[in-house]
Protein backbone atom coordinates (compact mmCIF):
# COMPACT_ATOMS: atom_id res chain seq x y z
CA UNK A 1 0.00 0.00 0.00
CA UNK A 2 1.17 3.40 -0.78
CA UNK A 3 2.34 5.67 1.70
CA UNK A 4 -0.18 8.37 2.93
CA UNK A 5 1.22 11.66 2.82
CA UNK A 6 -0.29 13.50 6.09
CA UNK A 7 0.86 15.73 9.20
CA UNK A 8 -0.10 13.98 12.01
CA UNK A 9 -2.19 16.46 14.62
CA UNK A 10 -1.22 14.18 17.57
CA UNK A 11 2.60 15.06 17.31
CA UNK A 12 3.41 17.27 19.32
CA UNK A 13 6.89 18.13 16.95
CA UNK A 14 6.39 15.93 13.96
CA UNK A 15 10.44 16.26 13.11
CA UNK A 16 11.20 15.47 17.18
CA UNK A 17 13.75 12.41 17.45
CA UNK A 18 13.60 10.60 21.02
CA UNK A 19 16.81 10.59 23.10
CA UNK A 20 18.08 10.36 26.13
CA UNK A 21 20.12 13.17 27.75
CA UNK A 22 23.56 12.85 28.58
CA UNK A 23 25.28 14.91 31.19
CA UNK A 24 28.32 16.60 29.76
CA UNK A 25 31.46 14.58 31.91
CA UNK A 26 29.83 11.35 30.42
CA UNK A 27 29.71 12.45 26.28
CA UNK A 28 33.00 11.04 24.41
CA UNK A 29 33.91 14.51 23.13
CA UNK A 30 36.86 13.17 21.74
CA UNK A 31 34.86 10.27 19.63
CA UNK A 32 32.10 12.56 18.37
CA UNK A 33 34.74 15.37 16.98
CA UNK A 34 36.57 12.19 15.03
CA UNK A 35 33.00 11.88 13.61
CA UNK A 36 31.81 15.27 12.75
CA UNK A 37 35.64 15.91 11.46
CA UNK A 38 35.19 12.72 9.21
CA UNK A 39 31.78 14.00 7.72
CA UNK A 40 33.15 17.74 7.24
CA UNK A 41 35.66 15.98 4.49
CA UNK A 42 32.22 15.05 3.20
CA UNK A 43 30.95 18.77 3.83
CA UNK A 44 33.74 20.48 2.18
CA UNK A 45 33.58 18.37 -1.16
CA UNK A 46 30.17 19.13 -1.69
CA UNK A 47 30.64 22.70 -1.04
CA UNK A 48 33.18 23.20 -3.12
CA UNK A 49 31.23 21.31 -5.99
CA UNK A 50 29.03 22.63 -8.80
CA UNK A 51 26.71 19.99 -7.54
CA UNK A 52 25.86 16.61 -5.68
CA UNK A 53 23.61 15.90 -2.70
CA UNK A 54 24.18 15.56 0.78
CA UNK A 55 21.43 13.55 3.12
CA UNK A 56 21.47 14.76 7.00
CA UNK A 57 19.93 13.06 9.13
CA UNK A 58 18.49 15.72 12.03
CA UNK A 59 18.28 14.79 15.29
CA UNK A 60 15.61 17.48 16.91
CA UNK A 61 14.71 17.22 20.59
CA UNK A 62 11.56 18.40 21.32
CA UNK A 63 12.32 19.35 24.76
CA UNK A 64 15.15 21.95 23.61
CA UNK A 65 12.80 23.68 21.69
CA UNK A 66 9.99 24.15 24.29
CA UNK A 67 10.70 25.14 27.73
CA UNK A 68 13.67 23.11 28.33
CA UNK A 69 15.58 25.69 25.93
CA UNK A 70 15.65 28.15 28.97
CA UNK A 71 17.28 25.72 31.34
CA UNK A 72 21.46 25.95 29.97
CA UNK A 73 21.89 21.84 31.73
CA UNK A 74 18.93 20.32 30.76
CA UNK A 75 19.35 21.69 26.91
CA UNK A 76 22.65 20.77 27.17
CA UNK A 77 22.25 17.02 27.93
CA UNK A 78 19.33 16.50 25.43
CA UNK A 79 21.16 17.47 22.85
CA UNK A 80 24.61 15.54 23.85
CA UNK A 81 22.29 12.96 23.84
CA UNK A 82 20.82 13.55 20.52
CA UNK A 83 24.37 13.95 19.17
CA UNK A 84 25.04 10.17 20.80
CA UNK A 85 22.25 8.51 19.08
CA UNK A 86 23.13 10.48 15.50
CA UNK A 87 26.33 8.54 15.09
CA UNK A 88 24.15 5.48 14.28
CA UNK A 89 22.32 7.34 11.93
CA UNK A 90 24.69 6.78 8.06
CA UNK A 91 24.93 10.25 7.09
CA UNK A 92 26.67 12.82 5.23
CA UNK A 93 26.61 15.90 7.71
CA UNK A 94 27.02 15.93 11.55
CA UNK A 95 24.51 17.27 14.06
CA UNK A 96 25.70 19.92 15.89
CA UNK A 97 24.78 22.13 19.63
CA UNK A 98 22.39 25.43 19.21
CA UNK A 99 22.22 27.34 21.94
CA UNK A 100 18.48 27.78 21.03
CA UNK A 101 16.27 30.50 22.88
CA UNK A 102 13.27 31.38 21.07
CA UNK A 103 12.49 33.64 18.13
CA UNK A 104 12.49 36.73 20.25
CA UNK A 105 16.16 37.26 20.37
CA UNK A 106 16.54 40.36 18.35
CA UNK A 107 13.19 41.38 18.98
CA UNK A 108 14.15 41.79 22.84
CA UNK A 109 16.22 44.78 21.70
CA UNK A 110 12.80 46.97 21.23
CA UNK A 111 11.89 46.35 24.93
CA UNK A 112 10.26 43.05 25.19
CA UNK A 113 10.89 40.13 26.78
CA UNK A 114 9.34 36.55 26.73
CA UNK A 115 5.83 35.12 27.97
CA UNK A 116 6.90 31.37 29.28
CA UNK A 117 3.75 29.35 28.82
CA UNK A 118 4.34 25.88 30.86
CA UNK A 119 5.57 23.11 28.43
CA UNK A 120 5.91 25.39 25.86
CA UNK A 121 8.37 27.41 23.63
CA UNK A 122 8.41 30.96 24.70
CA UNK A 123 6.55 33.37 22.79
CA UNK A 124 7.18 37.38 22.06
CA UNK A 125 5.42 39.34 24.87
CA UNK A 126 3.58 42.83 23.43
CA UNK A 127 3.39 44.45 20.22
CA UNK A 128 3.88 47.95 19.12
CA UNK A 129 0.52 49.38 17.23
CA UNK A 130 2.31 50.59 14.20
CA UNK A 131 5.80 50.27 12.21
CA UNK A 132 6.16 54.10 12.78
CA UNK A 133 5.62 53.60 16.49
CA UNK A 134 8.75 51.10 16.49
CA UNK A 135 10.58 53.34 14.50
CA UNK A 136 10.15 56.16 17.21
CA UNK A 137 10.68 53.63 20.64
CA UNK A 138 14.23 53.46 22.16
CA UNK A 139 16.12 50.24 21.39
CA UNK A 140 19.56 48.58 22.51
CA UNK A 141 22.19 46.37 21.48
CA UNK A 142 20.44 42.33 22.08
CA UNK A 143 23.89 41.73 24.04
CA UNK A 144 22.52 43.90 26.71
CA UNK A 145 19.03 42.78 26.81
CA UNK A 146 18.39 40.04 29.35
CA UNK A 147 17.55 37.59 26.83
CA UNK A 148 20.86 38.60 25.06
CA UNK A 149 22.89 38.07 28.26
CA UNK A 150 21.11 34.72 28.34
CA UNK A 151 21.83 33.48 24.87
CA UNK A 152 25.56 34.29 25.42
CA UNK A 153 25.60 32.63 29.26
CA UNK A 154 24.46 30.02 27.29
CA UNK A 155 26.99 29.44 24.58
CA UNK A 156 29.48 29.72 27.02
CA UNK A 157 28.29 27.26 29.07
CA UNK A 158 28.15 24.99 26.11
CA UNK A 159 31.77 25.95 25.18
CA UNK A 160 32.62 24.84 28.59
CA UNK A 161 31.12 21.80 29.17
CA UNK A 162 32.48 20.66 25.96
CA UNK A 163 35.46 22.03 25.82
CA UNK A 164 35.05 23.73 22.78
CA UNK A 165 35.56 20.48 20.29
CA UNK A 166 31.83 19.46 19.76
CA UNK A 167 29.99 21.75 16.72
CA UNK A 168 27.96 24.72 17.60
CA UNK A 169 25.82 27.25 15.89
CA UNK A 170 24.14 30.68 16.33
CA UNK A 171 21.28 30.70 18.10
CA UNK A 172 17.68 31.09 16.38
CA UNK A 173 18.09 34.18 14.39
CA UNK A 174 14.78 35.23 12.67
CA UNK A 175 15.27 37.79 9.72
CA UNK A 176 14.39 40.90 10.17
CA UNK A 177 10.89 41.00 8.55
CA UNK A 178 10.22 37.80 10.78
CA UNK A 179 11.59 40.07 13.92
CA UNK A 180 9.32 42.97 12.86
CA UNK A 181 6.70 40.56 12.02
CA UNK A 182 6.33 39.43 15.63
CA UNK A 183 6.59 42.95 17.71
CA UNK A 184 4.37 44.69 15.16
CA UNK A 185 0.07 44.45 15.41
CA UNK A 186 -0.15 42.73 11.86
CA UNK A 187 -3.51 44.92 10.89
CA UNK A 188 -0.85 47.89 11.03
CA UNK A 189 1.97 46.36 9.73
CA UNK A 190 0.77 44.66 6.59
CA UNK A 191 -0.60 47.85 5.52
CA UNK A 192 2.56 50.08 6.46
CA UNK A 193 4.41 48.63 3.34
CA UNK A 194 2.05 50.45 1.35
CA UNK A 195 1.26 53.40 3.70
CA UNK A 196 4.76 54.26 5.67
CA UNK A 197 7.44 52.63 2.89
CA UNK A 198 9.58 55.35 4.97
CA UNK A 199 9.44 53.67 8.41
CA UNK A 200 9.20 50.24 7.40
CA UNK A 201 12.77 50.67 5.35
CA UNK A 202 14.42 52.25 8.61
CA UNK A 203 13.00 49.60 10.51
CA UNK A 204 13.96 46.81 8.22
CA UNK A 205 17.84 48.49 8.18
CA UNK A 206 17.85 48.80 11.82
CA UNK A 207 16.49 45.66 12.94
CA UNK A 208 19.19 43.94 10.47
CA UNK A 209 21.98 45.94 12.03
CA UNK A 210 20.98 44.52 15.55
CA UNK A 211 20.99 41.40 13.82
CA UNK A 212 24.52 41.65 12.81
CA UNK A 213 25.96 43.13 16.26
CA UNK A 214 24.93 40.01 17.79
CA UNK A 215 25.21 37.47 15.54
CA UNK A 216 29.07 39.05 15.39
CA UNK A 217 28.65 39.06 19.32
CA UNK A 218 28.34 35.40 18.90
CA UNK A 219 30.38 34.42 16.44
CA UNK A 220 33.53 35.98 18.19
CA UNK A 221 32.55 33.46 21.55
CA UNK A 222 31.82 30.45 19.68
CA UNK A 223 35.12 30.64 17.78
CA UNK A 224 36.51 27.79 15.57
CA UNK A 225 33.47 25.29 17.27
CA UNK A 226 31.37 27.38 14.65
CA UNK A 227 29.10 25.12 12.04
CA UNK A 228 26.98 27.43 9.49
CA UNK A 229 24.40 28.26 8.57
CA UNK A 230 23.18 27.22 11.89
CA UNK A 231 19.66 26.49 13.26
CA UNK A 232 17.69 24.47 11.45
CA UNK A 233 19.90 24.38 8.58
CA UNK A 234 22.06 21.44 7.65
CA UNK A 235 25.31 22.80 9.13
CA UNK A 236 28.90 22.52 8.96
CA UNK A 237 32.08 23.96 9.38
CA UNK A 238 32.88 23.58 6.02
CA UNK A 239 29.39 25.64 5.22
CA UNK A 240 29.25 29.76 4.43
CA UNK A 241 26.51 31.73 5.09
CA UNK A 242 24.14 32.88 7.99
CA UNK A 243 20.81 31.38 8.18
CA UNK A 244 17.53 33.24 8.86
CA UNK A 245 13.90 32.08 9.26
CA UNK A 246 11.66 33.97 7.36
CA UNK A 247 8.52 32.64 7.75
CA UNK A 248 6.39 36.05 7.50
CA UNK A 249 7.95 35.88 3.63
CA UNK A 250 4.56 33.61 2.96
CA UNK A 251 2.47 36.64 3.85
CA UNK A 252 3.47 39.10 0.85
CA UNK A 253 3.15 38.96 -3.04
CA UNK A 254 6.51 38.84 -4.74
CA UNK A 255 6.44 42.15 -5.96
CA UNK A 256 6.47 43.39 -1.87
CA UNK A 257 8.64 40.71 -0.49
CA UNK A 258 11.33 41.31 -2.68
CA UNK A 259 12.02 44.93 -2.82
CA UNK A 260 11.54 45.77 0.76
CA UNK A 261 11.98 42.76 3.23
CA UNK A 262 14.93 40.93 1.11
CA UNK A 263 17.47 43.93 1.32
CA UNK A 264 17.65 43.94 4.52
CA UNK A 265 17.88 40.20 5.15
CA UNK A 266 20.86 40.27 2.53
CA UNK A 267 22.83 42.81 4.09
CA UNK A 268 22.67 40.36 7.71
CA UNK A 269 23.74 37.43 5.66
CA UNK A 270 26.52 39.15 3.21
CA UNK A 271 28.19 40.20 6.80
CA UNK A 272 28.71 36.45 7.02
CA UNK A 273 29.35 34.67 3.98
CA UNK A 274 25.57 35.23 2.20
CA UNK A 275 22.20 35.05 2.65
CA UNK A 276 20.88 31.40 3.88
CA UNK A 277 16.78 31.60 3.52
CA UNK A 278 13.81 29.14 5.79
CA UNK A 279 10.23 29.61 5.37
CA UNK A 280 7.90 27.14 6.84
CA UNK A 281 4.88 26.73 4.80
CA UNK A 282 4.60 27.14 0.73
CA UNK A 283 6.88 29.40 -0.39
CA UNK A 284 7.12 27.73 -4.24
CA UNK A 285 5.38 30.79 -5.58
CA UNK A 286 8.89 32.91 -4.98
CA UNK A 287 11.65 30.36 -5.64
CA UNK A 288 12.76 31.55 -9.10
CA UNK A 289 13.40 34.84 -7.22
CA UNK A 290 15.03 33.50 -4.05
CA UNK A 291 17.53 31.16 -5.86
CA UNK A 292 18.23 34.32 -7.74
CA UNK A 293 19.28 36.33 -4.21
CA UNK A 294 22.74 38.12 -4.89
CA UNK A 295 24.90 36.41 -2.36
CA UNK A 296 22.42 33.37 -1.52
CA UNK A 297 24.55 30.24 -0.35
CA UNK A 298 20.71 27.81 0.51
CA UNK A 299 17.21 27.86 0.73
CA UNK A 300 15.39 25.37 3.28
CA UNK A 301 11.67 24.05 2.93
CA UNK A 302 9.99 21.23 3.91
CA UNK A 303 8.37 18.90 1.11
CA UNK A 304 6.43 16.77 2.77
CA UNK A 305 2.72 17.03 4.35
CA UNK A 306 4.48 14.86 7.63
CA UNK A 307 6.65 17.49 7.67
CA UNK A 308 4.50 20.73 7.64
CA UNK A 309 0.33 20.85 6.92
CA UNK A 310 1.89 23.66 4.34
CA UNK A 311 4.05 21.75 2.32
CA UNK A 312 6.12 23.01 -1.10
CA UNK A 313 5.08 20.60 -3.78
CA UNK A 314 8.45 19.62 -5.28
CA UNK A 315 7.73 20.49 -8.74
CA UNK A 316 9.84 23.72 -10.33
CA UNK A 317 12.35 23.64 -7.27
CA UNK A 318 14.47 21.55 -9.34
CA UNK A 319 14.38 24.05 -12.12
CA UNK A 320 14.33 26.79 -10.13
CA UNK A 321 18.15 25.95 -8.07
CA UNK A 322 19.81 23.58 -10.98
CA UNK A 323 22.63 25.84 -11.84
CA UNK A 324 22.36 28.44 -9.74
CA UNK A 325 24.42 27.24 -6.88
CA UNK A 326 22.54 27.66 -4.11
CA UNK A 327 22.06 24.53 -2.15
CA UNK A 328 18.41 23.13 -1.95
CA UNK A 329 17.90 22.04 2.32
CA UNK A 330 14.90 19.77 1.81
CA UNK A 331 13.09 18.50 4.70
CA UNK A 332 11.35 15.22 4.27
CA UNK A 333 9.29 13.42 7.22
CA UNK A 334 8.13 10.27 5.61
CA UNK A 335 9.19 6.56 4.75
CA UNK A 336 11.46 5.52 2.24
CA UNK A 337 8.72 5.52 -0.65
CA UNK A 338 7.69 8.74 0.09
CA UNK A 339 11.30 10.07 0.69
CA UNK A 340 11.77 8.52 -2.74
CA UNK A 341 9.23 10.03 -4.35
CA UNK A 342 10.30 13.40 -2.91
CA UNK A 343 13.68 13.11 -4.07
CA UNK A 344 13.16 12.25 -7.53
CA UNK A 345 11.23 15.07 -8.79
CA UNK A 346 13.57 17.49 -6.60
CA UNK A 347 16.84 16.35 -8.36
CA UNK A 348 18.19 17.56 -11.30
CA UNK A 349 22.22 17.24 -12.78
CA UNK A 350 23.80 20.34 -11.93
CA UNK A 351 21.98 21.37 -8.57
CA UNK A 352 23.12 21.01 -5.26
CA UNK A 353 20.63 18.99 -2.76
CA UNK A 354 20.45 18.46 0.85
CA UNK A 355 18.33 15.86 1.84
CA UNK A 356 17.13 16.30 5.51
CA UNK A 357 15.98 12.33 6.89
CA UNK A 358 14.21 11.27 9.61
CA UNK A 359 14.41 7.60 9.43
CA UNK A 360 12.97 5.60 12.50
CA UNK A 361 15.88 3.30 12.82
CA UNK A 362 19.39 3.14 11.76
CA UNK A 363 18.65 0.10 9.14
CA UNK A 364 15.82 2.05 7.60
CA UNK A 365 17.98 4.88 6.89
CA UNK A 366 20.96 3.34 6.18
CA UNK A 367 18.76 1.62 3.11
CA UNK A 368 17.18 4.88 2.53
CA UNK A 369 20.64 6.49 2.50
CA UNK A 370 21.99 4.46 -0.52
CA UNK A 371 18.77 4.91 -2.43
CA UNK A 372 19.35 8.72 -2.01
CA UNK A 373 22.40 8.70 -3.11
CA UNK A 374 21.98 5.95 -6.25
CA UNK A 375 19.10 8.49 -7.43
CA UNK A 376 21.27 11.65 -7.27
CA UNK A 377 24.16 10.42 -9.13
Amino acid sequence: MKEKDTFNVNLADSQATAVEPIAPEKFDRARYAEYAARLDARCKAFWESDQGVLVYRRMRVKEVFAEDCRDWERSLAWQLGALEKSMAFEADVPNFLEPWYGLGTVAAAYGFGYLWEPGQAPAVDGKFPSTRALVEAPYRPVAETEIGRHTLQMVEYFLDKTKGEIPMSYCDVQSPLNTLSNIIDSNEFYSDFYLDPEAMEEAMTRTSDLLIDFTEAQRRLIGDALVKPGHGFASSRMFEGLGMSDDSATMLSPDLYFPVAVPAMQRAGDRFGGTVFHSCGNWSDKKEEIAKIPGIRMADGAFSLATDPGANPTEGFAEAFVGSGAVLNARIVGGKELVTEKVRSLWKPGMKLIVVTYAETPEEQAELYRTIHEICQ
